[in-house]
């Protein structure tokens, strides 16, 4: 499996933007899809946005279209979230997901359809 880990997060106010970063090791980055999530306290973990191996296919969560952009860089192994317009209900852990399987609209808003997860990082929203 891919190994990764997540940076970015910070306490930012309501309004700013964050750019999280996901490098990946230990497997081929560019034959994964890759997806964020996010938990708030109390809540269950919920989907974000998630981006195809070749950066094609994009997906984003209601909650986020139009603040949220997911973009990758094979090159790099690294994949990002950059958020603008953020607000307090944006605060959670966020969490960085990968899936070998093939791209399927429905399938990627599941947990189940990753098989690797990052430790995850802190964004608190502050209003």
């Amino acid at each position: 499996q891919v190994q990764l880990v997540e940076s970015g997060g910070r306490l930012v106010q309501a309004g700013g933007s964050l750019r999280l970063s996901c490098a990946a090791s230990g497997r081929t980055f560019s034959n994964y899809n890759m997806g964020w999530f996010r938990q708030a306290p109390g809540k269950e973990r919920e989907f974000v946005a998630a981006i195809g191996w070749s950066g094609g296919s994009r997906y984003y969560a209601d909650s986020v279209k139009g603040r949220f952009t997911i973009s990758r860089d094979n090159a790099k192994n690294t994949v990002y979230l950059q958020m603008k317009s953020l607000k307090p209900e944006d605060t959670a852990v966020y969490y960085c997901a990968a899936s070998s399987r093939p791209w399927l609209d429905t399938a990627i808003l599941a947990e189940t359809y990753f098989a690797s997860w990052g430790q995850g990082t802190q964004v608190t929203v502050s209003s």
